[in-house]
């Protein structure tokens, strides 16, 4: 069980960007592992804070509050109120969901800046950065794209190449490009406070390297010693930036500056815990200053840096605060074999998957967590998702639930019957389910949860094998006390399971609480033979799961390939320009709107119909290229546009008199230019 030296727990999920939905990146990443985790600590009967907010001040934000027209905060009130609502409605567990705007935030960060500076650990520095001559403004890095000098990618960020992984400065860019003039930009000197990381390197590593080589992940130590152990070593960050969009730097001289977002940032947990302890009246500084309280932040391996060498140095500096007992970071979550990508829309939206599959939340929790990338980058996939329900979750779990309670309910009237003398066979369950609540435990602890999963699922594999092989629908033919027997350690056995399982599913194990009427227990109970008192009334079973069928995750597939086809069509490069022509060009062509009085598929032809319109100077025929897009009987009675001096042109014997004017998209299909509304046939175009 849980280590007894700890008296509370502050438990942190790193702060979502309020600049886009939530993906099943982010669940799999950190809030699912961390609600796992939080919910086996409450079932121990633990003190627990856990907490997490939006993280409103990144330059992701400015950038898409410029593209949408409107302010930042407009940007941050939307998807903070949709995330926020999201983690609800999946069963993310959060004490409190705070947002980085607020008063108790800014106040919280400022102070914390205000005391390093006035410690004089911060260097005063005078820099060249990127600056846009044209918009007047110095660049923050994903303001500024280039080639990466690495790889060659021409659209990689001032900070970081997504196609490589490399991480940059702006200046490592070949042929730089400001993101919001489009110009180059030029180098000029500001001003800013950097926090002197090189001081802390001997602390870092020994208290990383030293103090948690055995109970830190293995990525997480690499990424921690390929940054301590560099040839150059750390390096002076900056703590401040220029920008009009955060915090305000609280020091004179910082006028249109602000704190860097991974100063701020993860402050969101300190002032999360601040307003949650106000709402309930109690203390907040033991949940970050008592030796007795163990602090666990879950974030996903492109944090690891900010939570493991930066922050821990600012409390560190500040001197008041408690490191944390560890860092258990997620690799990343592909799909479908590509990288997820919020740019490319290429990711399975939370709030979209809600509202699909509005009773399915355990299910995705499920498969998240069975396939989570602990050690490695793994792939969701919806065959996955489906097998692992319909196989899983549907025939091992719910069918042994299932099974027990209908039993119950068939030869007991639904009354939890009296156990008997045991067989070898029930003592070796009964043994096998004292075990499990331990062993699934030991693995939570060490941040196992795809292993503590698999045990879950073994215990539900108990449950089917012990009802296969003591086979009560045939006992109760000639040994009805033999039967009661069976079905008393069965429906325990469900009992114990559904305890266990609700960290990891607790809808489904809100569900086995109400079909037994299960009220106040925990894990101390689990691992007990008799939870069900002999002679109680259960419910009748409830659906725990139905199985996905073909076409539902066919859907699911086609809606990412349509969306990736849009995404590319949105960002396709238009065809060039044709060479210039004058007024005088133009004005030989006799557009018009013709109306079309009838069409026909030409014979032998695939792509032709037969068009004759009416072009308000008389009727002409018209050979149109079209019959790939179109029904003929689409057309007949519409009004589109006409080139109708085009000299006749004979095709296929026929002479066609002109040409239809279409649009073809980008991915070939062709759209009819038509007038917005009703005009008279024969109407110039000019």
């Amino acid at each position: 069980m849980e280590n007894s030296k700890f008296n509370r727990y502050t438990i942190t999920a790193a702060l979502p960007y309020a600049n886009g939905p939530l993906h099943i990146g982010h669940l799999a990443g950190c809030y699912i592992p961390s609600d796992i985790y939080v919910r086996y600590l409450r079932s121990l009967g633990k003190e627990v804070a856990y907490v997490c907010g939006s993280d409103e001040h990144g330059v992701a934000i400015t950038i898409k509050a410029k593209k949408e027209g409107i302010t930042p905060q407009e940007v941050v009130n939307r998807y903070h109120e949709q995330m926020k609502k999201s983690f609800v409605d999946f069963g993310i567990s959060f004490n409190h969901y705070s947002r980085t705007s607020s008063k108790v935030h800014h106040e919280t960060a400022s102070g914390l800046f205000r005391n390093l500076f006035e410690k004089g650990e911060f260097l005063e520095q005078s820099t060249e950065q990127y600056f846009d001559e044209e918009a007047g403004q110095f660049l923050a890095d994903r303001y500024i794209e280039g080639t990466c000098p690495k790889c060659g990618n021409e659209n990689a960020y001032g900070d970081q190449c997504e196609k490589c992984g490399s991480s940059l400065s702006p200046t490592d860019l070949i042929n730089p490009k400001s993101k919001l003039s489009g110009n180059t930009p030029v180098l000029k000197e500001t001003k800013h406070w950097f926090l002197d990381l090189a001081r802390y390197t001997d602390f870092l590593k020994n208290w990383i390297l030293v103090e948690h080589q055995n109970d830190w992940k293995n990525n997480v130590l690499g990424q921690c010693r390929s940054w301590l152990e560099a040839g150059d070593g750390l390096q002076a960050r900056s703590m401040t930036r220029d920008m009009d969009w955060g915090i305000p730097v609280p020091v004179e001289g910082a006028e249109g500056k602000v704190l860097y977002v991974w100063f701020d940032a993860p402050i969101g947990y300190i002032s999360s815990t601040k307003e949650w302890a106000a709402e309930k009246g109690i203390d907040w500084e033991p949940y970050w200053k008592s030796k007795d309280t163990k602090l666990v932040h879950f974030i996903g391996k492109d944090n690891i840096v900010f939570h493991c060498i930066i922050f821990p140095a600012i409390l560190k500096t500040h001197g008041e605060f408690i490191l944390p007992d560890n860092v258990p970071a997620n690799e990343f979550l592909n799909l479908e074999g590509d990288k997820i990508s919020t740019s490319r829309n290429w990711a399975v939206w939370l709030h979209e998957y809600l509202e699909e599959f509005p009773d399915k939340q355990d299910v995705l929790r499920y498969v998240l967590t069975a396939n989570a990338p602990e050690t490695k980058d793994n792939d969701f996939t919806w065959k996955d998702y489906q097998s692992r329900n319909n196989s899983e979750l549907v025939a091992i779990f719910g069918n042994f639930v299932n099974r027990a309670v209908v039993l119950t309910h068939k030869f007991f009237d639904g009354k939890v019957p009296q156990l008997g003398a045991l067989n070898d066979i029930d003592k070796d369950a009964i043994e096998t389910l004292k075990a499990f609540p331990d062993k699934i435990a030991a693995s939570i602890e060490r941040y196992r949860f795809r292993e503590a999963l698999s045990y879950v699922m073994d215990f539900a594999r108990l449950g089917n094998k012990y009802l296969a092989d003591t086979e009560p629908w045939k006992t109760i033919k000639d040994d009805k006390g033999r039967t009661g027997t069976i079905l008393n350690i069965a429906l325990n056995i469900a009992a114990n399971l559904a305890i266990v399982a609700e960290p990891f599913l607790p809808f489904t194990a809100a569900k086995i609480y109400g079909m037994f009427n299960m009220e106040g227990l925990g894990w101390k109970d689990a691992g007990n033979s008799d939870i069900l008192e002999t002679g109680i009334s259960i419910n009748p079973a409830a659906l725990l799961f139905d199985k996905i069928e073909d076409h539902v995750v066919e859907a699911q597939v086609n809606k990412l390939m349509e969306s990736k086809k849009q995404n590319e069509l949105a960002n396709a490069v238009a065809a060039p320009m044709k060479d210039m022509i004058t007024y005088d060009d133009f004005a030989k062509l006799d557009m018009r709107v013709v109306k079309v009085l009838s069409a026909e598929p030409m014979p032998k032809s695939k792509k032709l119909l037969r068009l004759t319109v009416e072009t308000g100077l008389g009727v002409k025929t018209v050979l149109s290229g079209v019959a790939e897009h179109f029904k003929p009987e689409d057309l007949i009675g519409k009004q589109v546009t006409m080139l109708i001096n085009l000299a006749p042109r004979k095709m296929m014997g026929v002479d066609s008199e002109g040409m239809i004017l279409m649009a073809e998209d980008r991915d070939g299909r062709l759209r009819l230019l038509q007038p917005n509304e009703h005009t008279g046939n024969g109407s110039t175009i000019s």
